[in-house]
């Protein structure tokens, strides 16, 4: 089977190359390109049609070519018969011209190899289209395998013959003598058009008188191709050697049924005997039923019973059948025009135009893009019919596919889109491509659209009419989705705002407003922060409908998800303009309402957005603060270690405390917490902890120790009564440092200043510089070195209040320099010594005297604070402060050497003598109570 498929294969190639080396021997060739073969027509299917174009014009042609290997089996005498058969058809083929004939472009050439002629572009002949492939390339192309006719085709195409024999008979006097599916060819408009006049006869009376056609006898010796299809013959050529313009008729019957019958002939007829198959035709025709004739429409099923009668009288005539019903068909009718439009005027071209959009719909796309789009587009070059022909362009392109658009439509459409005259009709012209921009936009190729169709809204936007403007500009909105980008921001925005600040009509002014708000979706952010933003402040006019029109803008951008205001561009820029818009004096009640509204939204946004702003900032700087506090905190109250780990540095801890307050030294408890790490199994990340504590118990074991003095033990009320007079007496002293003191070391100490009395000093409250002093203590407690950020109210009282006149006053101040407070038992180099008081160290010799034992700073933390200092510590959840601060840290910083860390608010400078001391703690608390509730 594949061998065969492969011979076959082979076969075809073979004839097909023959043919096309026979063709290039033709003089047709040397001013037409040969193509493809793509059919067969004339009498027996004969000759092949192949596409071709015309050298000088790249006109498209058909040529028909006729090889004459096909004859090679006949004698030579019968040969000339065949040849002579041909060249008479088509030489009367070229000397007639008529719309329902082929149309001969180039008259017959032939060679040694074959005959050839060329006519106008050619689908296919009926024969092909109805299923008889003879003489077809193999494999039968599917354009013709799968072609079927419609119904508007089929009337349309039968009324084509029919006028075409009309034609003949009335004008030319002239009998075809073979009408048959061959000989009728379906050129590539699908229009039907008759050739294969090698049997025709004309009259040999002259025209004024009653025409008479002379015939021949049958010669069943003669080569078919030399004979008619006797299938499609009249039965008097046969049996009584006569013809008429009827017989012509008769084939035409024959036709349609053959038609409606997908290509079968009504009668099959015997060549070897064929006198004795006609005169059992002729029975068969007087007895002839409607059940033979069920597959033709009712309504021409009487008329091709009549065709078909014996009696060649009784035939209806070509021009009768011209006029019967059937043909009637509003598809028919529609196509009949289009055939015929060359002889209308332009007032009956226009209305027909006009109505064709109501039956397009009802017609096949086939039909519509093969038969009348060619005839539309050939009215373009008639400027005035533009306008009422491109709307039916323009619907017909919305039924195309964007191939069969950009293949058929868009190269008519080219010489439209620049046309500018008449002015009325560009105009109009304009107009319609507006109203169907989207079809433009999706079906015509990029390069195209910024070539041809954006030009033209381009020049409708700048256009004199108002009308096209405002039409442009509500219609821009709904095609900017399919505009691209640059085109958008480079060409399109520009010409609208120059339309907006240009024109004198406020219908454009808004029109281009409400078309930017629309299409600020298709934008980026950016550009329209920086460039549609800004233009609204150009706009000069201040009608309402304009103002309405800026506030949309605004609205538009500042709520949709992609764009947004920025907050900087909303005080700097949008509500400056929008304020002062909202109170012109032409906005009514719900207009000023309306921007009331947006304008409060605005506010409402910029507050929110800048609070958050700077609450994250808030946050962010505590949280440094807090990073910063705790990388600089000593070990013993940074972290917290292991179980194994945590021991032995709350042991260092204990030692450092213990020679920090009594100076004494511990060198033999280090060698033993070095032994202990030794066998300890620590990570090296505690290993390393426990390097930076030893480097500071170091440091700390490198200052001079603290000399407790002796103190006698007081009743609770008197210890704070002496504890305050200390310290009264050591800011006396300090209040005569000079303010260019150095500051204070990370190991400096202050060994002037109790315990107690700081801590009484740091949890004295006051009214608005409560949270700064809570503040200070929090970074004081952190041994910051760097400064306070805090304002300072420099006239503040500090230790008093309206009810409490003997409280000792302290004055803030922003000291330039932190000063020394180790100076105050030991003065630095080349200072004067001043005269100060001796301090009373009684108290600590009372806290650390044989009836107490010294303890470390852990210890001292752990114990419960003292009723008197209780009473100055804020509330748990007071501002400023947690309860671990002030319930841990402050009484560390209050009982163990404050001096590691300087305050800037305690500048010796700021504090005044103390004229009294404080006698009753109860009324100090109960002032505090007073302040903070």
């Amino acid at each position: 089977m594949e061998s065969m498929l492969n011979k076959l294969k082979s076969t075809v190639t073979k004839v097909t190359a023959d043919v096309t080396s026979a063709v290039m021997g033709n003089p047709v060739t040397r001013e037409f390109d040969v193509g493809r073969h793509i059919a067969s027509g004339g009498n027996g299917l004969a000759w092949k049609i192949f596409n071709g174009t015309k050298k000088s014009t790249k006109q498209e042609v058909a040529v028909f070519v006729f090889d004459k290997k096909l004859i090679d089996k006949y004698q030579k005498f019968e040969k000339d018969q065949i040849i002579d058969s041909l060249k008479r058809g088509v030489q009367q083929l070229t000397r007639l011209r008529h719309p329902r004939l082929l149309t001969v472009q180039h008259p017959l050439e032939e060679s040694r190899d074959c005959l050839a002629f060329c006519t106008e572009p050619v689908f296919a002949s009926l024969a092909n289209v109805l299923g008889n492939w003879e003489n077809l390339p193999s494999p039968v192309s599917p354009d013709i395998k799968e072609y079927n006719l419609y119904d508007v085709e089929t009337k349309y195409g039968l009324l084509q013959v029919s006028e075409g024999l009309s034609f003949l008979h009335s004008s030319v006097k002239m009998v075809h003598g073979n009408i048959t599916p061959e000989n009728i060819i379906l050129n590539k408009s699908g229009a039907w058009k008759i050739m294969g006049f090698d049997f025709c006869v004309s009259s040999t009376n002259p025209s004024e008188q009653e025409p008479k056609f002379p015939c021949k006898e049958w010669d069943p010796n003669l080569p078919s191709l030399c004979l008619p299809n006797p299938e499609y013959l009249a039965p008097e050529y046969i049996l009584s050697v006569s013809c008429e313009t009827a017989s012509d008729m008769y084939s035409l019957g024959t036709v349609m049924y053959a038609v409606f019958n997908k290509g079968k002939p009504i009668f099959e007829v015997n060549k070897q005997d064929i006198y004795k198959s006609f005169s059992r035709q002729l029975d068969q025709l007087s007895r002839l039923g409607s059940s033979s004739l069920s597959n033709i429409p009712e309504e021409v099923r009487e008329h091709v019973k009549l065709l078909l009668n014996v009696t060649p009288t009784v035939r209806p005539d070509a021009d009768q059948m011209t006029k019967i019903p059937f043909f009637d068909d509003v598809g028919a009718v529609t196509l009949q025009y289009f055939d015929t439009l060359f002889q209308r005027d332009n007032l009956q071209k226009s209305q027909f135009f006009k109505g064709l959009p109501k039956v397009l719909p009802k017609m096949p796309k086939r039909v519509i893009v093969q038969r009348i789009l060619p005839c539309l587009t050939s009215e373009f070059v008639n400027p005035d019919m533009v306008p009422f022909v491109l709307p039916n362009v323009l619907l017909i392109a919305e039924e195309c596919t964007k191939e069969e658009y950009v293949k058929l439509i868009l190269p008519e459409l080219g010489p439209v889109f620049k046309q500018q005259e008449p002015i009325q009709a560009s105009n109009m012209i304009l107009l319609i491509f507006l109203q169907k921009m989207d079809l433009l936009l999706t079906k015509t190729p990029p390069d195209e659209i910024k070539n041809s169709v954006l030009p033209m809204v381009y020049r409708a936007l700048e256009a004199p009419s108002i009308q096209i403007q405002e039409l442009c500009l509500n219609i821009i909105p709904t095609f900017a989705n399919l505009i691209d980008y640059p085109s958008m921001k480079n060409a399109l925005i520009p010409r609208i705002k120059n339309a907006c600040l240009q024109t004198s009509s406020l219908a454009v002014r808004v029109n281009s407003l409400v078309c930017l708000g629309k299409i600020l979706e298709y934008l980026d952010k950016w550009f329209v922060l920086d460039d549609i933003l800004p233009f609204l402040q150009q706009i000069p006019s201040k009608e309402p409908a304009v103002l309405m029109g800026i506030l949309g803008i605004y609205k538009c951008t500042f709520t949709h998800k992609k764009l947004g205001i920025t907050k900087e561009q909303l005080a700097g820029k949008v509500l400056p303009h929008l304020i002062p818009l909202s109170i012109e004096n032409n906005l009514n009640l719900n207009q000023f309402n309306s921007f009331i509204s947006v304008i409060k939204e605005m506010l409402n946004r910029l507050e929110s957005e800048h609070k958050t702003k700077l609450e994250q900032l808030h946050i962010m700087q505590e949280q440094q603060k807090s990073l910063d506090i705790g990388n600089q905190m000593n070990a013993s109250e940074e972290t917290k270690v292991t179980n194994v780990g945590s021991q032995h540095i709350d042991k260092v801890f204990n030692n450092i405390g213990a020679d920090f307050l009594t100076g004494g030294e511990s060198e033999n408890k280090e060698d033993g917490l070095q032994n202990k790490h030794k066998r300890a199994s620590l990570t090296l990340e505690e290993k390393q902890k426990l390097a930076k504590e030893q480097e500071q118990a170091q440091k700390l074991k490198s200052q001079q120790p603290l000399k407790p003095q002796v103190h006698t033990p007081v009743a609770p009320v008197k210890q704070t009564k002496d504890l305050t007079d200390t310290l009264m007496d050591n800011m006396s002293s300090l209040t005569s440092l000079s303010v260019s003191t150095p500051k204070i070391s990370a190991s400096s100490t202050f060994t002037s200043v109790p315990s107690m009395g700081l801590g009484m000093m740091f949890s004295t409250p006051i009214d608005n510089t409560k949270r700064n002093l809570t503040n200070g203590l929090n970074a004081n407690m952190g041994f910051q070195t760097s400064g306070f950020n805090m304002p300072v109210n420099t006239n503040q009282n500090l230790f008093s209040s309206p009810s409490t006149p003997g409280v000792t006053k302290m004055t803030l101040g922003a000291p330039s320099t932190l000063p020394n407070f180790s100076a105050v038992s030991v003065p630095p180099a080349g200072a004067k010594p001043t005269q100060q008081r001796p301090t009373d160290m009684s108290a600590l010799n009372n806290l650390f005297g044989p009836q107490k034992p010294k303890v470390s700073m852990n210890q001292l933390s752990q114990q419960k604070p003292n009723q008197w200092l209780n009473q100055f510590v804020p509330p748990q959840g007071s501002p400023g402060m947690g309860s671990s601060v002030m319930g841990t840290q402050m009484n560390v910083i209050g009982q163990s050497a404050f001096g590691v860390q300087a305050n800037p608010f305690f500048n010796p400078q700021n504090f005044a003598q103390p004229p009294t001391t404080m006698t009753n703690s109860s009324s100090a608390s109960n002032d505090l109570k007073d302040l903070f509730g």
